[in-house]
């Protein structure tokens, strides 16, 4: 469903995503974004936005990492490191950065759009 340019199917999954990330930044696995996650004042233990934005960011600083060195082991010769491995690798690291750049585009769009508009 689109409302004026925003497509709010994407929306919802990306904050399906982002509730995902925050699951797994809390000890325990708990999902403490719920309803009333968009107040002014989280609740004790509630993740908040900015939180769930570091744990993505900080999940996809690792892949790359982590790419980089199993790509480093293939060039250094490790016969444990075949290249499809290290290819395959790069490929998800890569298409991360391009997912976490689509959302920070998206945000910055959204925050142009709510900026812009008439009180």
């Amino acid at each position: 469903m689109s409302v004026g340019m925003i497509d709010t199917s994407r929306i919802e999954a990306m904050v399906a995503q982002l509730k995902a990330a925050a699951a797994r930044a809390t000890p325990g696995g708990a999902n403490p974004v719920g309803e009333g996650a968009l107040q002014a004042k989280p609740a004790t233990g509630a993740v908040d936005f900015q939180s769930a934005l570091k744990s993505s960011l900080d999940q996809v600083n690792e892949v790359q990492l982590q790419s980089k060195k199993l790509a480093d082991r293939f060039e250094m010769g490790d016969p444990s490191v075949s290249l499809s491995d290290a290819m395959i690798s790069l490929q998800k690291s890569s298409i991360a950065f391009q997912q976490t750049v689509q959302v920070r585009n998206k945000l910055v769009s959204a925050y142009q759009e709510i900026m812009n508009m008439g009180i």
